[in-house]
């Protein structure tokens, strides 16, 4: 039995980064003899056990063989006379078809050594166009790596048309585009990502509307944002994502037509359509109008995000917002504009005209809600005269 770190900790070794995990392939052993070591198996497809100790994962050496349509569409053989080449034959890029043994010494039979120093991301072997999620990941690694300089060989290039042609990307189920556009919007260069899958043809695909492959999109907000490295912290981390996906829709929609739904076809989470939807009516709000909002119409921008009640929705949608108008040379008046600037700082002034005062100057059931949009009404018809 022989053990072989794998894959990403080799790869971002090589090029400088600290490994975040480890991964391990197992030659020469059987599911049995990993149990008596003391690993725990957690792969119910293929065997992958977890390290008693570190639990880091170790796989045993698999090959795998197309046996239907889709990135599900496999079957797995894993023996101990699998050998490493065999294994490694099956993964995606040649970046990530290195593996290392206990002595440091690399073994590489498809030459991924040489494409991370000459930066070229390289299938592995025509079996890359059997699982049509790995144009995703390309695209992804793309994003990751676009600070390394890394380009994407010519082959590896037409295999990816060739996979977008062959109507194989319409097997991908929502969930899984997400899960990788979101591990690409985490990326340094998350713009990057999105325009990989247009020049292939993979975007037009994914959000089946008409998106030519050239020029390249430019996504200015996205890229705008991106230059703010992700936070630590979970829950700001969270929101920044969130952030860069309402960017990117933005910048999708104001370039091309999508003729259906973006969010729907990657079932995209809630709270960020909402966020993102705003972001698209807030602008169009104001760069359709040339005259001032009026006190109902911002009235009605705040009340459409329940804001009063969810101010932490409207402060990310009017970061966003900002973001937008510094981004598009169009919007960068609008930020001067006096109803803008009466609509970024006026919620939490609305918000202490509640309900309870009203209540206790005297008004019942229905008149309670009128006072209180009149009141509202009012403190911005102000707001608007005198800023």
């Amino acid at each position: 039995m022989k053990v072989y770190r794998v894959g990403g900790a080799v790869r971002d070794e090589l090029l400088g980064l600290t490994p975040h995990e480890h991964d391990y392939v197992v030659v020469g052993a059987t599911p049995e003899a990993m149990l008596a070591l003391g690993f725990q198996q957690v792969g119910k497809d293929f065997p992958v056990f977890l390290h008693p100790q570190s639990k880091e994962e170790y796989a045993l050496a698999r090959t795998e063989r197309k046996s239907g349509r889709g990135y599900t569409g496999f079957s797995c053989y894993a023996d101990p006379d699998v050998t490493l080449e065999e294994d490694l034959q099956r993964r995606d890029l040649t970046i990530n078809a290195i593996a290392m043994a206990d002595d440091g010494s690399l073994i590489d039979p498809y030459g991924g050594r040489r494409d991370i120093e000459e930066r070229v991301l390289r299938h592995v072997s025509a079996a890359f166009t059997e699982d049509p999620l790995r144009v995703l990941r390309l695209a992804r690694f793309a994003a990751r790596f676009a600070n390394f300089g890394f380009t994407i060989a010519p082959e590896t290039g037409a295999l990816m048309r060739e996979m977008v042609a062959s109507g194989e990307l319409t097997t991908l189920t929502p969930e899984r585009i997400w899960m990788e556009t979101r591990k690409a919007l985490a990326t340094p260069n998350p713009a990057r990502y999105f325009q990989v899958l247009q020049e292939f043809g993979a975007l037009a695909a994914l959000v089946q509307s008409p998106i030519p492959t050239a020029p390249l999109l430019s996504f200015r907000a996205l890229t705008a944002k991106a230059t703010q490295p992700l936070p630590s912290a979970h829950d700001d981390y969270e929101e920044a994502l969130v952030t860069r996906y309402c960017l990117a829709y933005f910048d999708l929609q104001h370039d091309v037509t999508l003729t259906k739904s973006v969010h729907e076809l990657w079932r995209v989470p809630n709270l960020c359509q909402k966020i993102a939807d705003a972001t698209v009516h807030v602008c169009q709000q104001f760069n359709h109008r040339h005259a001032a909002l009026t006190a109902t119409e911002l009235l009605q921008i705040l009340s459409a995000l329940d804001s009063f009640r969810r101010p932490a929705l409207w402060q990310q949608t009017l970061h966003c917002v900002q973001t937008v108008f510094a981004a598009y040379p169009e919007f960068h008046d609008m930020r001067q504009r006096k109803d803008f600037m009466v609509l970024s700082s006026a919620l939490e002034q609305l918000q202490s005209i509640t309900a309870a005062d009203v209540i206790a100057s005297g008004f019942v059931h229905q008149e309670i809600s009128l006072e209180l949009k009149r009141r509202r009404l009012q403190f911005l018809e102000q707001a608007l005269a005198t800023k």
